[in-house]
């Protein structure tokens, strides 16, 4: 499951997000099944995503859309290189300074990269942040740029949710996956699908998954579905 737009509708402020009660409830039972393994994709950092989503213990994270993987208390932690850190510390100081300039706009430090935030800005603000990151970053061979919704993220890793999928499939010797989300990042994991699996799309906007449902208010009733087939 990806997390926000998915398990949790969207708001301002990514710190108060928080998965809708119901579906959280449905995720927890699929996390404890026999058979059944139930992971969080994000794009989020995983101090992040711990602390907004308070997934069981049992349930699997990916977070920074891969650069950060949680499987268990022997996962090893995030290491950069140094090229990677001096990296980071570039993406980090081109951000910060389009905050600075542009109002509204905000900054989101992840261990391998930073994110700039402009969903409360205007349009000209929000548009000239994004453009003085890109100009500065776009062409750094260092730099990993994704454009989300109302988000710009750079990275220094280079990781995406399709790959996340594959590492889960092969960490739990699954037969089928299952993958829901709503952000043009999900598109990875979308086209990383194989024939057994399920893609449902969450909202508007083009993609590959196979089945899409209108809003976060319908994904406590898929995985309600799922769980009861399961069980």
């Amino acid at each position: 499951m990806d997390f926000d737009g998915t398990m949790a509708p969207l708001v301002s402020r990514a710190e108060d997000a928080r998965p809708l009660p119901a579906a959280a409830a449905a995720f927890a039972a699929l996390a404890v099944l026999e058979g059944t393994t139930a992971a969080l994709v994000s794009g989020r950092a995983l101090a992040s995503l711990r602390a907004v989503a308070s997934p069981p213990e049992q349930a699997l994270l990916v977070g920074s859309h891969g650069a950060e993987v949680w499987l268990g208390p022997d996962s090893p932690a995030l290491a950069l290189s140094p090229d990677q850190q001096a990296a980071l510390h570039r993406a980090q100081d081109s951000v910060q300074a389009a905050v600075a300039a542009n109002h509204g706009t905000a900054a989101e430090h992840k261990p391998a990269g930073v994110v700039l935030h402009y969903r409360q800005a205007a349009p000209e603000a929000a548009a000239a942040a994004v453009e003085r990151v890109l100009d500065e970053l776009a062409k750094d061979p260092e730099m990993f740029i994704t454009e989300g919704k109302m988000v710009l993220e750079v990275s220094v890793v280079n990781a995406n949710k399709g790959e996340s999928l594959a590492m889960l499939r092969d960490a739990t010797g699954a037969t089928a996956l299952v993958f829901v989300g709503d952000d043009v990042t999900d598109e990875h994991g979308f086209a990383a699908l194989q024939a057994r699996d399920l893609g449902i799309k969450v909202g508007p906007g083009d993609t590959t998954a196979q089945f899409r449902i209108d809003a976060p208010a319908q994904v406590p009733a898929v995985l309600e579905l799922l769980l009861a087939t399961r069980r």
